[in-house]
């Protein structure tokens, strides 16, 4: 049982990346990839040992979340007829699984691969009114470093006796310069999406589908991150509706990341509808690795997902699963550097 595993540090490493991954909520702690110079360096937020992430000192450092990530509108949803009531444990909303989602939980090691294409698939079996879900669920999470400087992430989920929300994130925080490197308003990023769902004061969608075309949410063009997000409040913390075009492996591309100091680049494909693009606004004074303190947008999540609030929302994706169904949902994290 997963309940019996401890926590551990396990390394993915095929000489030109390293990937040092945790079976606590299948947490990436660190990435190393090559700049211009082949100078490697490590672009995710993290810490040095696992004690932070066990006593829930970090806000979700490269975690993955579910069984729903983002925010479920007052903890509250239907399904068949009956309501569940959620914890709120983002207030008045629940956010990422609750008080003890996936990314909280130890994982089960069930496959570990080295080599040429090194890979780790991780297991967790969620059980029947977990933090308020229904049904019994199994969920597998496998990294592979599928080539030099390219990282790959398959998650599966199967319901096992009651149809229920599924919706599994990958958030780990990235800062291209070097996790200590200090903000990311000089990265440039461009996001396939030219719509979003808009929100209200709580951050939940509205349940409309607004185009980004004329305002400061318009990446559909590379553009300074810094540019206008001084427009937007806080900063970015919006769902980003993917748009059907440029494809590689049955993949969306979702999103290039770029930073201007080592031209270190990020591409992100995924099979998902949406992508949540989050400046890291409530990041404040947390103790990293290396000494570093991270704070106010000094790195940025892009989970692609599917949309917040799904389950309430009828005209969105739906992201119910049933019994004898799989929920599936692939990201693919492509490194390079601009020549």
């Amino acid at each position: 049982m997963a309940s019996e595993q401890k926590p551990e540090l396990f390394e993915l490493n095929n000489g030109s990346m390293q990937v040092k991954i945790t079976n606590y909520g299948a947490t990436i702690v660190s990435l190393s990839v090559p700049d211009k110079d082949g100078n490697l360096a490590d672009v995710v937020l993290g810490c040095d040992s696992l004690e932070p992430y066990l006593k829930g000192a970090v806000p979700f450092f490269g975690c993955i979340v579910g069984r729903v990530a983002n925010r479920i509108k007052d903890g509250k949803f239907t399904l068949d007829g009956i309501e569940y009531q959620l914890p709120i444990n983002k207030p008045p909303n629940s956010l990422h699984g609750g008080h003890e989602g996936f990314d909280k939980k130890n994982w089960e090691i069930v496959e570990r691969k080295e080599g040429k294409i090194p890979s780790i698939t991780f297991k967790y079996h969620s059980h029947d009114g977990e933090e308020g879900y229904p049904g019994d669920v199994t969920v597998t999470a496998t990294y592979t470093l599928t080539s030099s400087t390219t990282m790959r992430l398959d998650m599966e989920a199967l319901p096992e006796n009651k149809p229920t929300p599924i919706n599994l994130a990958q958030h780990t925080y990235w800062n291209l310069a070097g996790h200590s490197s200090g903000t990311i308003l000089d990265h440039s990023i461009q996001i396939w999406a030219s719509h979003i769902t808009p929100v209200d004061q709580n951050t939940v969608p509205t349940g409309e589908i607004m185009p980004v075309k004329g305002t400061p949410f318009d990446f559909t063009t590379e553009k300074k991150i810094g540019s206008s997000i001084h427009e937007v409040g806080l900063g970015y913390d919006h769902n980003y509706v993917l748009d059907c075009g440029e494809e590689k492996e049955g993949l969306k591309h979702a999103a290039r990341l770029k930073d201007p100091s080592t031209s270190r680049v990020l591409n992100l494909w995924t099979t998902a509808p949406g992508v949540q693009f989050y400046t890291a606004n409530y990041v404040n004074g947390v103790s990293g690795k290396d000494g570093a303190v991270y704070g106010k947008h000094s790195g940025l999540c892009l989970e692609t997902q599917g949309f917040p609030n799904a389950i309430n929302e009828p005209k969105f994706p739906s992201i119910v699963v049933r019994p004898g169904e799989k929920y599936r949902h692939t990201m693919l994290f492509e490194f390079s550097v601009v020549e």
